[in-house]
């Protein structure tokens, strides 16, 4: 692969995350309060406006590779979910806090069914 297709490939990869980041508040967001970096650019990977970081609380950096050993690990845990759960790894280094890993639009969907629940009024 080539360095430009390389990064075509990681822009093409924060550009999907920040449309599900949009998508998830249609109404409150433009386009400008989410935007996918430059390729090189130092920090975020997906640059949040103020506003936007009151409603979506994260820091994204995005990696796209040919491969991660972690998509081992997940299927691993997609073959062995029960019907109606949703498969998620838990992985540790040495000397490192454990990551919960999920998939990224499962994760997404959560955000939203969160943000349609503090919508509801309370009881």
């Amino acid at each position: 692969m080539t360095p430009q297709s390389a990064k075509a490939k990681g822009r093409r990869h924060q550009q999907w995350v920040r449309d599900k980041i949009l998508a998830l508040f249609p109404k409150k967001l433009l386009p400008d309060d989410v935007r996918s970096t430059s390729m090189g650019a130092g920090g975020e990977d997906v640059q949040l406006s103020p506003a936007a970081r009151r409603l979506f609380p994260y820091s994204v950096e995005c990696k796209a590779f040919k491969s991660f050993a972690i998509y081992k690990v997940m299927d691993q845990a997609a073959e062995n979910c029960p019907k109606g759960a949703e498969p998620i790894a838990i992985i540790k280094a040495d000397r490192q806090k454990p990551l919960a890993v999920v998939d990224a639009d499962h994760f997404f969907k959560l955000i939203g069914k969160n943000i349609a629940k503090s919508k509801s009024p309370r009881k």
